[in-house]
């Protein structure tokens, strides 16, 4: 049957079925005037006798829902049947349907990758109920303040001080005690993150590491939390002499214990110390600090001078944070009253904070008070957001150009399709249907296109959910984003569908509509080619171009970023270096017996066969951390304003062997330097040149800030990176970790000339020689600590670089199929040209020339775009600017290529054309 044919079945159809409701409608009238004539005749009243031949033969409501109901059956069965049409048409054209669901998956796929990922950084809350009702409480301080020792995030205030999370134990006290009189926050809790891996814990006799939370006792029952299994934490916990007991994750309850009820009661050590297991978090439960990162155990902060004593022994000889008034390390939550403002908690707050600040401080009068913060606490403290937010926006904007781009391509490949069914459209407008019903069929082939597109989007959205995550983790080290998929996730992936397919769909479909019944019948329509019909697609492909121009860009310069921080100088050797973290807890190994196991274990560690060297060290060599503390040198005038400070690391005597850092003059430590000779340190060249400019600093002294001791400087190292790759040496200075007083935990570098996998099995059996509770953290080679700290870099580069290819290949079928369908609807054009005499040379020019003029007006609009964005991302490249002409240039070269190229097999199609087929065209 031709298509003809079946047009004219489908429109009789549709005329008999509403010819048959036409007459069921005029029957029952009929019906019901006949019954109220035979209830008028027994006295009834015309309009009584009427009612109640309706209510007998259904009411005119009744009535109307029928026709209502009829019409949305009509309205379904024809949406049904255009269903079926556009599921028929996909299927005659197997290529463009999977060219276009596939890039329709990439593009969505992609973002509800990144979808997901901000979903779980920027929008998702802490577990508990009713967490929009929890409030942070911070503190901004002036330059002059009474916080003088913090642990924890501080960060710069705007109009100058800095801002800080954090309080002492004897402040929480007293702001507790003044609410709970005058409550206008339900109740003050606290906590405490204890960072990564800083538990050693011990569990039928294996050693490993475990991640943990110091809460208040009424942590639990002021987030309503209740445990899945056991019991919370109680006041009873948190008190002086309780007895160690812990809350686990229902991650770590389920990886050690085998989700095994037992574990109720179960003694374990964490950092040597007893506790006991009273009870299993929810699932999903992250604690309040974070939505993404879960501790491992909730520890009452009783259990704190025990399990995770404070390191200054000069500062708390007991270890205690509890008792000590001048450290600020506690974070302070609290649920708001109903009927009580923010700016009322808030004011009321404040004042209790300045009388608690006052009665545990010494304040001067030239002291500025912490002015109080009131913030939502439904996400913690949600650093993710700062790590994590210009990345997501960065790469959501690409993926969102990725998207736009292959919507452009659709809607290219549309319009081609749309003008080669022009007949079609012209006798389905012929038969009589509406422009309104021409264009309802032609969106519905589009959103079941976009709805193809968007479930295998999903799909890959879904499997490739993690894909971010792993390229940011390392090896040692996994970065925790919530990725768990949601409504939200499914309602975001949904609407994107169905907007791409009214997007890429809408024009098309417009131009269908715009069809010319008259002229589309005829036989020769396409014998006369008007240009002025292609411009809209070559408009398309141009706006292709631009964006691909954008991510291409992107793509190589992160590249190139990528590229000069792999090139640049480090200052000292990194190959064949394997690094890992030992920790000493301070219930086996008090001060000093902390760092006297940390020489024996050196020692040990030097006789292993195939080790040729072994350095500690107290910040490893770009791991992204840094210790500052200032210099002042003894032999000097004073400088005027602010001491001058310095990096600083406490290393071991091997610590420039190992690393290769060569020493310009003077010497290195050696074996007279001990912990009871006299103190002795190393400056690097840039420390050397900025305090020492016009002398030799050798035999110079010093003395590191908040110290009286002072330290004499025997050597002068050549420049090594400290922390990260992007920024040149800072001045450092070098002291011997067993010249100080304490250092739990060491960093050991390993020299060797095997393979580090090969020799590992060898350093843990040294090490069990000496501890076997010792577990060994973080194992990795100082290559790939150099890697890690690139990941970000890497994964733009790799992103984009993906991004990129994918621009090109929607680019290049954007200009193939343009080209090729202008070379179908000018086949007599071109037949006429050639018998006139055009050469086939000329020909492929013609065609040739038109693809590249949409590749330069493409190219140059989407490299002076990406000029006018330069600056969003300026701060995240390195060693070239935005505007970079290497890879401008580069971009545009590429892209005028890929033009050619794409453009060359219609070209080369045209040049074939026989001139006496050509003019017996249709």
């Amino acid at each position: 049957m031709t298509l003809l044919a079946k047009i004219r079945s489908y429109t009789r159809s549709l005329a008999s079925r509403a010819k048959v409701e036409d007459d069921m409608e005029a029957e029952l009238r009929s019906h019901i005037d006949l019954r109220a004539a035979d209830l008028e005749r027994t006295g009834l009243t015309s309009v009584e006798a009427h009612r109640r031949a309706c209510i007998e033969f259904g009411t005119i409501n009744t009535h109307k829902h029928n026709m209502r109901r009829s019409l949305g059956l009509r309205l379904f069965d024809e949406f049904q049947a255009d269903l079926r049409f556009a599921a028929r048409m996909l299927r005659r054209s197997p290529g463009f349907t999977t060219i276009a669901i596939a890039s329709l998956a990439l593009g969505i796929g992609a973002n509800t990758i990144i979808f997901t990922l901000a979903k779980g950084v920027l929008l998702d809350r802490l577990a508990v109920p009713r967490p929009s009702e929890l409030r942070l409480l911070s503190t901004v301080n002036g330059n002059h303040s009474p916080i003088a020792n913090s642990w924890g995030t501080s960060e710069p205030a705007p109009g100058g001080g800095f801002s800080t999370s954090s309080f002492t134990y004897p402040v929480y006290q007293a702001m507790r005690a003044q609410n709970l009189k005058s409550p206008v926050l339900e109740d003050l809790f606290a906590f405490k993150d204890l960072g990564t891996d800083t538990l050693t814990t011990t569990m039928d006799g294996h050693a490993g590491v475990a991640t943990g939370e110091l809460v208040s006792g009424n942590y639990f029952q002021q987030l309503g939390v209740v445990p899945q299994l056991g019991r919370a934490i109680q006041p009873s916990d948190d008190t002086t002499g309780a007895s160690a007991v812990a809350v686990i994750s229902d991650g770590m309850w389920s990886r050690s214990f085998g989700r095994s009820s037992s574990v109720l009661g179960k003694v374990i050590q964490l950092n040597f110390i007893p506790v006991t297991i009273i009870g299993v978090a929810p699932a999903g439960f992250s604690g309040a600090a974070s939505v993404q990162v879960m501790p491992d155990v909730f520890l009452p902060f009783s259990t704190q001078p025990r399990i995770a004593p404070w390191t200054m022994t000069e500062t708390k000889p007991d270890g205690s944070l509890l008792t000590s008034k001048d450290i600020w390390w506690m974070l302070i939550m609290g649920r708001t009253r109903p009927g009580v403002s923010d700016d009322a908690a808030r004011a009321a707050l404040e004042v209790s904070l300045s009388q608690a600040v006052r009665s545990t401080v010494a304040v001067d009068k030239d002291m500025q008070m912490p002015r109080l913060v009131l913030s939502a606490g439904s996400r913690g403290l949600n650093e993710a957001k700062d790590s994590y937010s210009r990345p997501i926006y960065v790469l959501g904007a690409l993926t969102g150009l990725v998207l736009l781009l292959a919507c452009a391509n659709l809607a290219n490949l549309l319009l081609a399709r749309a003008a080669a069914r022009q007949r079609e459209m012209s006798v389905r407008l012929a038969l009589g249907a509406t422009r309104s019903r021409v264009l309802r069929q032609v969106l519905t082939e589009s959103l079941l296109l976009s709805s193809l597109g968007g479930v295998a989007g999903l799909v890959l959205g879904y499997f490739g959910r993690d894909i971010i995550p792993h390229l940011l983790s390392t090896s040692w080290s996994t970065v925790a984003v919530n990725t768990h998929f949601d409504v939200r996730i499914f309602a975001f992936t949904a609407a994107v569908a169905i907007g791409t397919g009214f997007l890429f769909g809408l024009i098309p479909a417009w131009q269908a509509t715009r069809t010319n019944v008259s002229t589309a019948l005829k036989d020769s329509a396409t014998s006369t080619t008007r240009r002025s019909k292609g411009l809209l697609g070559k408009g398309l492909v141009a706006f292709q171009i631009a964006l691909s121009s954008l991510l291409v860009v992107s793509a190589g310069l992160f590249t190139l970023t990528l590229l000069h921080l792999a090139s640049s100088k480090l200052g000292f050797n990194p190959k064949n270096l394997l690094l890992f973290s030992i920790q000493a807890p301070a219930a086996r190994y008090p001060a000093p017996q902390d760092v006297a196991l940390h020489q024996r274990l050196e020692e040990r560690l030097g006789r292993v066969p195939g080790v040729q060297a072994v350095s500690l060290t107290v910040q490893p060599l770009l791991a992204g951390g840094m210790s500052s503390r200032h210099f002042d040198p003894t032999d000097q005038p004073k400088r005027a304003g602010d001491t001058a400070s310095a990096y600083y690391n406490n290393v071991s005597r091997n610590f420039f062997q190992t690393y290769g850092i060569p020493i310009l003059y003077g010497r290195a430590f050696n074996t007279a330097d001990t912990a009871h000779s006299p103190l002795v340190g190393i400056i690097n060249q840039t420390l050397a040149k900025r305090d020492y400019p016009h002398s030799n600093p050798i035999g110079k002294t010093f003395c590191p800030g908040g110290s009286h001791d002072i330290y004499q400087i025997v050597g002068v190292a050549a420049d090594a990176k400290y922390s990260d790759l992007r920024n040149q040496p800072p001045p450092t200075f070098y002291t011997l970790y067993d010249q100080e007083k304490e250092e739990p935990q060491m960093v050991y570098a390993i020299q060797t000339a095997q393979t580090p996998v090969a020799i590992l099995p060898n350093l843990r059996a040294a090490i069990g020689e000496v501890d076997k509770d010792l577990p060994l953290r973080h194992i990795r080679t100082q290559i790939e600590q150099i890697d890690a700290t690139m990941r970000q870099e890497r994964l733009f580069a790799t992103l984009t670089s993906a991004f990129g290819v994918l621009a090109l290949i929607l680019a290049a079928i954007g200009i193939y199929g343009i080209m090729a369908y202008t070379v179908a609807r000018r086949t007599s054009e071109i037949g006429v040209r050639m018998a006139l005499g055009a050469q086939p040379r000329q020909v492929r020019v013609m065609v040739l020339r038109e693809s590249g003029a949409m590749a330069i007006v493409g190219v140059a609009a989407g490299i002076g775009t990406s000029i006018a964005l330069a600056r969003l991302v300026r701060s995240m490249l390195f060693g070239l600017t935005p505007t970079d002409p290497a890879t401008l240039t580069g971009t545009a070269c590429l892209l005028f290529a890929m033009a050619v190229l794409a453009a060359y097999g219609p070209a080369r199609r045209a040049s074939r054309i026989d001139p006496i087929q050509a003019l017996r065209h249709e």
